[in-house]
C-alpha cells in the first residue's frame, strides 16, 4: 500500500510538471504564427488595424523556396488574423516564377496602397491595389528599379514618405541604396544613391522611419547570425550614426529582417526567427518564423535593447467581442493545423487532428454567454472541446462534428455552454480518430 502511494506521488509529480512545461508553452507567444513559416515581416497601420505583410517559406523548403507573400491582421497585437495569399511572382510577368519571393514592403498614398517587391536577381517590381487586402497588379510590366553594381544586391525595398511629401525607396544587400520616387510611387526621380555612411554592421534588410525630428535606420546585421541593428541621422539620406542593436545577434536569431511600427501609442519591432522549425527538427532549413515585441525609446530617442525577442511577447492592446462572427484563423497560439483558402469561404483551418489546438486570448465574455456556434466541413467525425485559459482548462462545452457530406460542404453546429463571464483565454480543443478529422471555419457565442 505505501509503494503505491508512493508510486501515484511521483505519478503526481510528473503529470504536474508535464502540466506546468505544458502551460509555459503553450503561454510562449512567439512566434506569432504558427500555421505557416512566415519571414521579413512588414508591418503597416491603417484604419486602426495592423496589417502585416510576410514573405512565405514553403512546408518542404530546405534551402530557400519562396512563391508569395502573405497578409495578416490585428488589432490588438495577440490574435492574428490570415487572408491568405496576397500577391505572388505570378502577378509579374517578366520575372522568373520559380523561386526568389524574398522581402516586400506596402504603403499608403493617396488611397492606394503599392507593394514593392524584389525578384532576387531581376531587380525591384511594384504592385498597386485599391484595398490593403488586395488585389494587387503591375502597373508597369517590367521592373521598377535596379542598382548598377550588382543586381543581386537588389532586395529588401523599403518605402518611406517623408513629411514634405518626397518619397524615397532603400534596399540592398550587402551595400545601400535608395532612389527617389515621383508622387505617382511607380517612378523614379534622379540616379539611385549608394550610401557610403551605412553603419559597418549592416547587411541587408533597410527599414526607414521618423520620429520626433530623429530619423531611423533599422536593418539585418551582419551575417552569421544576424540580429537588428539601428543607426540615426538628421535627413532621410544620411549620414547614419550607428546606435545600437535593438535586437542583439544571436545563435538563437540567425537571420533577421526589421520592421517598425507605432500602435496605439506603443511602439513595435517586428522580426523573424527559427523558433518554430526548431521546435520541431534539430534538422535545419529555411523555414522562419515571424516575432514580435515592444521596443522603448530613451529620452534621446535612442532605443533600448533586447537580447531576444521575449517569450511572452506585446501585451494584448484590447480584448476579443465573442458575439460576433470570429474566423477559426484568427488566433494566438495553435498546435498542429494549417489553413488553407477558398473561392467562397476565404481562410478556413484545416488538416485538423486529435489533440491539436487553437488559442484565442483575451475573449471577454462580459457578463456571461450561453451558446456557442462553430462552421465546420468534413467527411469524418470529431468533436470540438471549448476550454477556458489553457489547454487542460475547464470545458465549458462540446461540439460533436459529423460528417456534413463533404469537406467544403460546411454546416453550422452549436451547443449550450457553461455560463462564462468575464476575461478569458479560449482554447478549441479537437478530439477524434485517426487521420484529419474536419475544417473549422468560423465560430460565435450568444447570450
Amino acid at each position: 500500500m505505501i509503494k503505491l502511494l508512493e508510486c501515484n506521488t511521483k505519478k503526481i509529480r510528473v503529470l504536474g510538471i508535464l502540466f506546468l512545461l505544458n502551460f509555459a508553452a503553450v503561454m510562449a507567444q512567439k512566434p506569432i504564427i504558427q500555421t505557416k513559416y512566415t519571414a521579413d515581416p512588414a508591418p503597416m497601420v491603417h484604419n486602426d488595424t495592423i496589417f502585416l505583410y510576410t514573405s512565405h517559406d514553403e512546408d518542404d523548403a530546405k534551402g530557400f523556396k519562396m512563391l508569395n507573400w502573405l497578409l495578416y491582421t490585428s488589432t490588438d497585437m495577440v490574435n492574428w488574423t490570415e487572408h491568405g495569399v496576397v500577391a505572388s511572382l505570378k502577378d509579374f510577368s517578366w520575372a522568373r516564377q520559380d523561386n526568389g519571393a524574398w522581402a516586400v514592403q506596402c504603403i499608403e498614398r493617396n488611397g492606394k496602397f503599392y507593394l514593392y517587391c524584389p525578384m532576387h536577381g531581376g531587380g525591384i517590381g511594384v504592385l498597386v491595389s485599391d484595398s490593403p487586402y488586395g488585389p494587387f497588379k503591375d502597373p508597369l510590366g517590367k521592373r521598377l528599379v535596379y542598382s548598377d553594381h550588382n543586381i543581386w544586391d537588389d532586395i529588401d525595398p523599403s518605402p518611406f514618405i517623408d513629411d514634405d511629401g518626397q518619397v524615397y525607396l532603400y534596399w540592398g544587400n550587402p551595400h545601400l541604396y535608395y532612389v527617389k520616387l515621383n508622387e505617382d510611387m511607380i517612378s523614379t526621380s534622379g540616379k539611385v544613391v549608394k550610401v557610403d555612411s551605412k553603419p559597418k554592421n549592416y547587411q541587408e534588410g533597410p527599414w526607414v522611419w521618423k520620429r520626433n525630428n530623429h530619423y531611423y535606420l533599422s536593418y539585418a546585421s551582419t551575417c552569421c547570425p544576424e540580429g537588428i541593428g539601428y543607426a540615426m541621422s538628421n535627413t532621410p539620406t544620411g549620414p547614419w550614426e550607428y546606435k545600437g542593436m535593438i535586437v542583439d545577434a544571436s545563435e538563437k536569431t540567425r537571420g533577421n529582417h526589421p520592421g517598425i511600427i507605432d500602435y496605439k501609442g506603443k511602439s513595435y519591432v517586428f522580426g523573424h526567427s527559427y523558433d518554430l522549425i526548431k521546435s520541431e527538427t534539430s534538422t535545419f532549413y529555411e523555414r522562419r518564423s515571424v516575432d514580435a515585441d515592444r521596443i522603448i525609446y530613451n529620452e534621446d530617442g535612442t532605443i533600448q535593447n533586447h537580447s531576444y525577442f521575449t517569450n511572452e511577447g506585446p501585451e494584448q492592446i484590447e480584448t476579443v467581442n465573442p458575439f460576433r462572427r470570429i474566423e477559426a484563423e484568427t488566433m494566438a497560439c495553435s498546435k498542429g493545423v494549417k489553413t488553407d483558402k477558398s473561392e467562397d469561404k476565404g481562410v478556413y483551418v484545416t488538416q485538423i487532428h486529435n489533440g491539436d489546438f487553437i488559442q484565442v486570448r483575451g475573449v471577454d465574455f462580459a457578463k456571461g454567454a450561453k451558446k456557442i456556434e462553430i462552421i465546420a466541413a468534413s467527411l469524418n467525425e470529431g468533436k470540438v472541446e471549448v476550454r477556458l485559459d489553457n489547454e487542460v482548462g475547464e470545458i465549458i462545452g462540446t461540439l460533436k462534428i459529423e460528417n456534413t457530406g463533404g469537406w467544403q460542404n460546411w454546416k453550422t453546429v452549436q451547443t449550450k455552454v457553461k455560463k462564462v463571464d468575464g476575461v478569458h483565454d479560449l482554447f478549441f480543443i479537437f478530439k477524434g480518430g485517426q487521420g484529419e478529422l474536419f475544417n473549422f471555419d468560423a465560430w460565435k457565442f450568444s447570450k
